[in-house]
């Protein structure tokens, strides 16, 4: 820190005195003074939380690569930490596509000045190029790195952090599911749920972690800040639990960004409900039992599993419902978005914490309204032939699922 005084000529006769004075000692002690000097200056966050601090230990990355955690991970930089393992049948591959979908709004600032680091709990089994193929499996980019250690190393990297609970991680198959975010050069450090929001996790690390370096692009008000609706809790557990890996449709607000899971439009009319409710409940046993679509979605999407959300019976059935009532609105507005002509091609949409009830049509309206253009024209074109093409029988899906199914089977016991 660079001190400065109003009466620079008494402050350059000290200091000449001193230097005459203690010049003797201070050449006899210079290391003792570099220390004193050191301890004098006032301590920050990122002081604090240092190298004295974290374990410098050894890792190794998914592409075999050794590094310390300190010198090369995290040291100065703005970072996202989690732990997980790669055969986790519930919350770690539901929180692995949550943090995809955070690397896709940050983009390219990932591996630049954002880092991600998911680091495995079960070294034994997760070796670098099963972490390898698992980060595959997750679209994962530049500037995400999956790691592996030493079971010691990692139990005293969780513990640092703040992410190991003696209550909880007794059991190798359970483990504290929050994340980490941190910027070592200002010490600010805070944990937050990977069932958070995206945009907010985002926001977080790259705006409040990074000292609010990014620059605004739009200036917001409490005046022109929509009104928002209010959300069933069907939709609630849809947004917090499964839209994370599905679209419904193609109009949905997501849908065109990578997906690890279907698109769930109709699939409360595509397939049985008794099978769609075990399937929610425990999707890792129908996998085991060898359930003929169960295995063809398992190989038809790049083998990530279906996590078991542990939902009660009442919260499947909320599910369940949220997903018919969307997929027939969005049917009846992508529909309608064929047939009817745009008023105004500059138009904005309203997001879908902005719909309201003139925007959620009833099957009514959109009938009436799909039958009036229809008349007007006179023809197919209106999109008549098009809501008939989308009603599929549930015996060709079963079908086709169980053919995907039998044939991945068969491919698989090739294999082996």
């Amino acid at each position: 820190m660079r001190l400065t005084h109003p009466h620079r000529t008494g402050a350059l006769l000290l200091g000449f005195m001193l230097s005459v004075g203690l010049t003797n000692a201070a050449y006899a002690d210079s290391e003792g003074e570099t220390a004193r000097t050191s301890a004098a200056k006032p301590s920050h966050g990122g002081a604090i939380w240092g190298r004295e601090y974290f374990p410098n230990v050894i890792l190794t990355t998914h592409e075999g690569k050794k590094v310390r955690f300190f010198d090369d991970l995290i040291e100065g930089k703005v970072v996202v930490i989690n732990f997980i393992y790669t055969s986790c049948p519930d919350a770690c591959p539901l929180e692995t596509a949550r943090l995809a979908e955070v690397q896709g709004i940050l983009g390219d600032r990932v591996g630049k000045d954002v880092f991600m680091y998911s680091i495995t709990i079960d070294p034994d089994r997760d070796t670098p190029e099963v972490l390898a193929e698992y980060r595959e499996r997750f679209q994962a980019e530049e500037g995400w790195t999956f790691l592996t250690g030493a079971e010691e190393d990692i139990t005293l990297l969780r513990r640092k952090l703040g992410l190991y609970i003696d209550d909880i991680d007794q059991d190798a198959g359970d483990h504290n599911l929050n994340l980490m975010l941190g910027n070592q050069s200002s010490g600010r450090w805070q944990k937050s749920s990977p069932f958070e929001n995206p945009y907010i996790l985002a926001s977080l690390i790259g705006q409040s972690l990074s000292s609010h370096s990014t620059a605004r692009t739009t200036k917001n008000s409490y005046e022109d800040a929509p009104k928002l609706r209010n959300i069933g809790d069907g939709e609630t557990l849809y947004r917090t639990r499964c839209k994370v890996c599905h679209a419904i449709g193609s109009s949905d607000e997501d849908a065109l960004k990578p997906r690890v899971g279907p698109n769930l439009l109709g699939v409360t009319d595509r397939r049985e409900h008794d099978w769609l409710v075990r399937w929610i409940r425990e999707p890792d046993v129908m996998v085991k039992e060898q359930d003929s679509i169960a295995v063809g979605l398992f190989y038809a999407y790049n083998q990530v599993p279906m996590p078991n959300l542990r939902l009660s019976s009442q919260e499947i059935g909320q599910v369940l419902d949220y997903i018919g009532t969307e997929s027939k609105r969005v049917t009846k507005h992508e529909l309608l978005l064929t047939v009817l002509p745009k008023k105004n091609d500059d138009a904005e949409v309203e997001s879908c914490c902005q719909k309201s009830e003139k925007v959620v049509l009833s099957a009514t309206v959109a009938d009436e309204l799909l039958a009036s253009e229809c008349e007007k024209t006179g023809s197919s074109e209106c999109g008549c032939d098009a809501a008939k093409a989308r009603t599929f029988p549930k015996t060709l899906w079963s079908g086709l699922g169980a053919v995907l199914g039998g044939l991945a089977l068969l491919l698989r016991r090739r294999a082996l």
